[in-house]
């Protein structure tokens, strides 16, 4: 139990790390909290013209998700604590202690955490997020689809100690995309280009 809530808080410190804001910084592009959507994450970094920058957020985001998640598990932390350091993780990205609680959406640091809890489901996820944006390119319809998927794959590879974190995760996801669920309701979210 002690383990569970030390990695826990531990799993927030490490999301608040924001990748594409110190990434952009060193490479001297513009902070991606005062351009295009506003949001510190990949797709929003991709907006200033540069892959590697938004290449090199993704990796950070999917990776601090991964490491929170692989040193609760070495610590044998169980299935319901490594839930909790997932959606730790996940809020220390969307609430970064370090940038003023003005995050990102936490998708790719959530499916990060997945990765590490149970890669086929990641994998799965990974494959429902790649098709939907390439069907309908929206990048936030996919993000929300692969969100909704996550409890009922997670019970279906994990059971019930696999879906409830899942689940909570979906429900902070989807808060998160409440503004892109509304413009894409009213047809006006931007489409990503491939």
């Amino acid at each position: 139990m002690l383990s569970s809530l030390i990695f826990t808080v531990l799993a927030y410190f490490i999301g608040s790390i924001n990748s594409s804001i110190l990434i952009c910084k060193v490479m001297r592009l513009p902070d991606p909290r005062t351009m295009g959507s506003k949001n510190p994450g990949t797709t929003n970094v991709l907006r200033t013209g540069s892959k590697k920058a938004a290449i090199l957020t993704l990796v950070g985001d999917v990776g601090k998700g991964f490491v929170a998640v692989l040193l609760a598990k070495l610590f044998v932390v169980p299935m319901m604590g490594l839930g909790c350091v997932a959606i730790a993780v996940t809020l220390g990205h969307i609430f970064p202690i370090f940038f003023e609680f003005k995050g990102g959406k936490g998708v790719t640091t959530a499916i990060g955490s997945i990765l590490c809890l149970n890669a086929l489901l990641a994998l799965a996820l990974i494959g429902l997020w790649l098709m939907t944006a390439a069907t309908f390119r929206y990048s936030s319809l996919a993000a929300i689809v692969a969100a909704v998927a996550a409890p009922v794959l997670g019970f279906c590879f994990g059971g019930i100690s696999l879906a409830l974190p899942l689940l909570i995760l979906c429900m902070i996801l989807l808060w998160r995309h409440s503004e892109n669920i509304h413009r894409l309701y009213h047809q006006t979210e931007t489409k990503i280009s491939f």
